[in-house]
């Protein structure tokens, strides 16, 4: 080698010394240096925490899960099929809709609540963005996501691709919400959610799908980082959507695009491309680029033990989030001592500042906070309709009472995030004050919902659309997935007649 070639390896070498120095030096890399090879990982080597993650992934089509988690895992994709099914009439399924039938000569995917087939591409953003065309779907507070919306539709529109089983479909599903909220967890979820101008439920969502979309392509564990590697190219997303007033680009980016971008990295591999073997070391690696300072060792933590599709939220009300502990204070004051709307002087709902600035006064009213609450003291109840009723936003009698509500920011309840605590006080005008305390949401793991809850929540938005016989056969497959031979059988269930 001439001596400008050796020059250059050197400061290749160099580089990459001083990469892998680097990661070693920040405060959130939490993997003893004593457990990394004492060289930089090259072409063909990948790091310890690749190893497991991989392994874990390539394995999870046939590996057993606990019972808990089998049952806590058909309840979220029952949950995440009512979301697409309800939502398919609200704005951004309509888009998400007309652009599809551009794309309909493609017999292979279902597309949800329609009559419609398409690729498996199109089907996974199309139905992703049915699934968070409202606020109906699942979240998980820890990563800042929701994975359902994107897990179920990348899973299902491989699993049509490929035929699967529902067994491994749910097996799928599970690793989906494994893989995908351990990302975002890894960066520190909530810090990087602030601070990053970066979207992690996009990001999340992208590493769900492809995990779950990989797993119903029977990739093996190198496929897997091949898989990761596409992935990690097409992770994007920026905290702009908090300025989207019709829901539109936020399904989008929280759903339909990381969905599809999973199914694209499953399906380029499955077909034979090969990649880097371990894109999250080495030079120009993604956590160089995304998030220097996070804790890899959180993308295997507990893998097989703590899984994170238990870990994740079933909603009861059809609102944002940050308005579930504030709707359920509400509906315990009320449980004890009813109250008439006109007894009503002031509301005062205390919730963490990260949360209200989600919710303060929004144009849609099913993340408008101070509209929910006063729908709800007026009705006694949120519905899914009330929840989606933009002009009723300007009724008097809403009107008048939205203006008694108060919406406190507490540095208390910030200190406890990811958490999502509320303090609602309801003053009447005789001087009474009537007051909850939400430590537990309402279909929090710590509060869970139970199946009869769960499908009760799903038959009220489903038969609306689809009807009770649809409904009830729906349920049954997926209570009893285990029976289901092939995941196509859902198309007649899925969709209008």
């Amino acid at each position: 080698m001439d001596n400008d070639g050796t020059l250059k390896g050197l400061n290749v070498r160099n580089g990459l010394v001083m990469a892998r120095r680097r990661l070693l030096q920040h405060a959130g890399w939490t993997i003893a240096a004593a457990t990394l090879p004492s060289r930089v990982f090259a072409a063909g080597q990948i790091s310890p925490v690749m190893a497991k993650l991989s392994a874990y992934m390539g394995e999870a089509g046939t590996r057993d899960l606990p019972d808990e988690v089998v049952e806590k895992a058909k309840h979220h994709i029952l949950d995440t099929f009512a979301a697409m099914i309800s939502g398919s009439d609200l704005p951004p399924a309509r888009a998400a809709l007309q652009f599809a039938r551009d794309y309909a000569m493609d017999k292979t995917a279902t597309i949800v609540a329609s009559n419609m087939t398409t690729s498996p591409l199109e089907a996974a953003l199309i139905n992703g963005m049915l699934a968070h065309s409202d606020e109906t779907d699942d979240s998980n507070e820890y990563s800042q996501s929701h994975p359902g919306c994107a897990v179920v539709p990348a899973a299902l529109a491989a699993g049509e691709k490929f035929g699967i089983d529902g067994t491994r479909f749910l097996r799928a599903v599970t690793l989906g919400y494994d893989i995908g909220p351990r990302v975002t967890l890894s960066f520190g979820a909530v810090d990087y959610r602030n601070n990053s101008h970066k979207s992690t439920h996009a990001i999340a969502g992208v590493f769900g799908a492809a995990a779950a979309a990989g797993c119903a392509a029977s990739l093996n564990a190198e496929q897997m980082r091949w898989l990761l590697d596409y992935t990690a190219q097409q992770s994007s997303g920026i905290g702009a959507w908090t300025r989207d007033v019709e829901h539109i680009e936020k399904s989008f980016v929280f759903a339909g695009m990381p969905a599809r971008s999973g199914v694209t990295a499953a399906l380029l591999v499955h077909s034979g491309f090969n990649g880097i073997d371990d894109i999250f070391s080495g030079a120009d690696n993604y956590f160089l680029a995304y998030a220097p300072n996070a804790n890899q060792a959180e993308l295997i933590a507990q893998l097989g033990e703590r899984y994170e599709i238990a870990r994740t939220n079933i909603k009861k009300w059809t609102v944002g989030s940050p308005i579930q502990a504030p709707l359920d204070a509400i509906d315990n004051i009320l449980k004890k001592r009813p109250v008439a709307a006109d007894e009503v002087k002031t509301v005062v709902v205390r919730v963490a500042h990260t949360e209200a600035r989600i919710v303060n006064n929004r144009e849609m009213p099913d993340i408008c906070l101070q509209h929910m609450v006063a729908v709800m003291l007026l009705d006694k109840t949120a519905s899914f309709q009330a929840a989606h009723d933009k002009p009723r936003m300007n009724d008097p009698d809403v009107l008048r009472m939205r203006a008694k509500v108060q919406l406190v920011p507490s540095d208390e309840m910030e200190k406890l995030e990811p958490e999502r605590h509320a303090i609602v006080e309801i003053t009447l005008n005789d001087g009474t004050v009537l007051s909850d305390h939400v430590a537990h949401v309402r279909g929090t793991a710590d509060n869970p919902m139970p199946r009869d809850e769960v499908v009760q929540k799903c038959r009220d938005l489903i038969e609306p659309v689809l009807g009770k016989a649809a409904f009830a056969s729906l349920a049954d497959k997926i209570l009893g997935i285990e029976k289901v031979k092939d995941v196509r059988e859902f198309r007649s269930v899925l969709q209008k007649t």
